[in-house]
């Protein structure tokens, strides 16, 4: 078996030296660690994860627990937080609760247990009860993508969603829409709708109940359903507002399917600004939420926790969403 010794005589350099490029530290030099890669390569080298762990008291693993990776949210999420982590010689070890509150808790319960380096948490709704033991896991916890009030005893790094629904609305009433539709995740989304009622009232508009088409779950077929009772309604809206992409493409099919254009005779406009919204016809007005900058930022936390061997401090970093006006949303029909 290849050792770290065999690795460092090729290459000419220390163990220590070796060990530093495995590790990802960036205390070495580039030329330095092409040559210890080189070597890697060559002698077909492969660190002992389990030698290592007992070795430093590490795992060199962090937990991350997320609703789904079915969503594309999640997904650049997931991505982004690999790629940091590896970066910095560190493993991923994913969950995902899947909208189950017992799953939740056994995921914790488990990740938990398994010695991970540090644990991050995104969404919010199946794991609010659960987050109170986390305060004392003993190693660095933090909350991502966290859409209710977050607790004030963890730190979070996280998205303006209200800000996200305000954007979205503000966008539709200066176009001069009054009446919209909106289909929406009302149970995981209240913050976005929140948002986007605010930019209505500022333009003096209260949007009544009955404007609100909910939906179980954000995705495609939820959109295209609720955009079809949408489009019944005695008063046919101007505009709509979905609470994600996903909704939002599945409005514009509904919309297209029952001989209507997009935005000739209805606006479009979703939240997030996954890769789908650009390539849709017409290409989707959205609020980009910066999902991969929020990843990146939350491990950043966790590795500085797990640098200085103590719980980081509770905070919020909120980020903010930016409008990205493509060809869904223009103003309503004369």
């Amino acid at each position: 078996m290849v050792t770290m010794d065999d690795v460092a005589r090729r290459a000419g350099v220390t163990k220590a030296t070796v060990s530093n490029v495995v590790r990802g530290r960036s205390v070495v030099s580039a030329q330095t660690r092409a040559k210890v890669e080189a070597a890697i390569a060559e002698l077909g080298y492969r660190p002992n994860l389990v030698a290592r762990g007992l070795a430093t008291g590490t795992t060199m693993t962090i937990g991350f627990i997320v609703p789904t990776i079915a969503n594309p949210f999640y997904s650049a999420v997931v991505e982004e937080v690999e790629t940091v982590l590896q970066e910095h010689g560190y493993h991923l070890l994913l969950a995902t609760t899947r909208g189950d509150n017992d799953r939740a808790r056994r995921h914790l319960t488990t990740l938990s247990s398994r010695s991970v380096d540090a644990l991050l948490v995104a969404g919010d709704c199946d794991l609010n009860e659960h987050l109170p033991p986390l305060e004392q896991l003993g190693v660095p916890v933090a909350l991502c993508a966290w859409e209710t009030d977050p607790p004030s005893t963890l730190p979070v790094v996280t998205i303006d969603y209200e800000k996200a629904g305000y954007l979205a609305g503000r966008h539709l009433t200066k176009l001069g829409h009054r009446r919209p539709a909106v289909i929406a995740d009302v149970s995981r989304h209240q913050v976005r709708v929140a948002g986007l009622r605010r930019a209505f009232a500022e333009a003096g508009i209260t949007l009544p109940g009955e404007v609100v088409f909910p939906v179980q779950e954000a995705t495609t077929e939820s959109g295209y359903a609720a955009a079809v009772r949408a489009l019944a309604a005695p008063d046919r809206p101007t505009c709509v507002f979905a609470s994600t992409d996903a909704i939002a493409l599945g409005v514009m099919a509904a919309v297209q399917h029952h001989g209507l254009r997009v935005p000739g005779d209805i606006s479009v406009v979703g939240i997030d600004d996954i890769p789908q919204a650009v390539h849709a016809h017409p290409p989707l007005t959205t609020v980009a939420l910066p999902q991969r900058r929020m990843a990146r930022e939350a491990v950043q936390l966790l590795l500085q926790g797990i640098s200085h061997k103590r719980r980081v401090p509770p905070d919020l970093c909120l980020l903010s969403p930016d409008v990205v006006v493509r060809e869904s949303s223009a103003p309503p029909a004369a």
